[in-house]
């Protein structure tokens, strides 16, 4: 094993110490089921492995692992076996009980509208750098955040008048 072998093993252990909770968490989110969302943990890190990470800039190492994830939920939303199996009910653990009925309501929303609401407000990103991740325009992203918030808005309405 030569030197830069092992300075990139250095850096692949760093990125996922670094951010495997935050895939954890969208994943997580994404998925509701905490052993898919190890599932989805594990396949991003291989590919972190496998593939030409963007190691040299550390935003742009950030956002790739951010869409990686966001993609394998998605091919993980499309695939056989999850179209053909019924989920069991999970305990959210993520959060103190205050936040978990937001996260809950956050659950309930379209796919599209959770992810965006997730890293507006739980991993802090803008809306342009929302847009550059999801590959979509920033005018559509903003208007999906608006969308999103008024359905939460209503969802959480409706959960406190039960």
């Amino acid at each position: 094993m030569n030197g830069t072998d092992k300075s990139r093993e250095q850096l692949i252990e760093q990125a996922i110490r670094k951010y495997a909770d935050m895939i954890y968490r969208i994943a997580f989110q994404s998925l509701k089921n905490r052993h898919d969302a190890e599932d989805v943990l594990q396949e991003v890190s291989l590919c972190l492995v496998t593939k030409n990470a963007p190691f040299g800039d550390e935003a742009h190492l950030k956002n790739w692992l951010i869409r990686l994830t966001v993609n394998k939920c998605r091919d993980f939303h499309r695939s056989f076996f999850r179209r053909n199996s019924e989920p069991l009910d999970e305990h959210l653990e993520l959060e103190a009980p205050e936040r978990q009925e937001v996260l809950e309501e956050i659950f309930r929303l379209p796919r599209d509208y959770s992810v965006i609401i997730y890293l507006y407000y739980y991993e802090a990103y803008t809306i342009s750098e929302i847009a550059e991740i999801l590959g979509k325009n920033p005018n559509t992203v903003s208007s999906s955040l608006q969308r999103a918030r008024k359905r939460l808005k209503k969802l959480i309405k409706e959960a406190n008048d039960e």
